[in-house]
């Protein structure tokens, strides 16, 4: 770990990116997808809680959450409720973000930066190496907080048997209410 890589601050007391170069860059790539998924999870976890129950119930749809009105998830159990069909998508769209990875990297060669995927399309990142360095920092920090996040939800949930946002409604509720 030598800083050149967005977030880099030499903290890696396990060792996991010090082996050799294509290890740093193959852990950096799956902390860059762990990430991206934790930030929608971050987001999709109280939003499901949420509305899930109005929007199956408007669709003619079996409600998804569990009884007390969780997420579904391995600690709080509900994962059953979720259609196989669900499963096939997700890992169809999991394979194709493999693919386009994949193909960044033999496109790109030795200018791949870990995460990079050929998806941009409102062109926001930046056309600068400053101000790339400074958008990958961000995304990386902002990922490891939804990590945290996600591990939090889910730690919650199972410990007090009830949703997130009924533990933290200030966060969840209008201001207006």
């Amino acid at each position: 770990l030598d800083g050149s890589l967005a977030g880099d601050v030499g903290f890696d007391p396990f060792g996991f990116g010090s082996k050799d170069e294509g290890t740093l860059v193959y852990m950096r790539e799956a902390e860059i997808k762990h990430s991206r998924l934790a930030m929608l999870a971050a987001v999709g976890w109280p939003l499901a809680e949420l509305f899930d129950k109005t929007i199956a119930n408007s669709l003619n749809l079996p409600v998804a959450l569990t009884k007390s009105g969780a997420s579904p998830s391995l600690l709080n159990g509900g994962l059953e409720k979720i259609e196989p069909e669900y499963w096939v998508v997700v890992a169809s769209i999991a394979g194709l973000a493999e693919l386009s990875s994949q193909e960044a990297q033999e496109e790109k060669g030795k200018d791949y930066t870990p995460g990079d995927c050929l998806f941009d399309p409102l062109d926001l990142f930046p056309k600068d190496k400053a101000g790339q360095l400074e958008m990958q920092t961000k995304e990386i920090k902002h990922g490891r907080v939804a990590m945290m996040a996600i591990l939090g939800f889910a730690i919650q949930e199972a410990l007090y048997s009830t949703p997130v946002t009924a533990q933290t409604p200030f966060f969840f509720t209008p201001i207006w209410n």
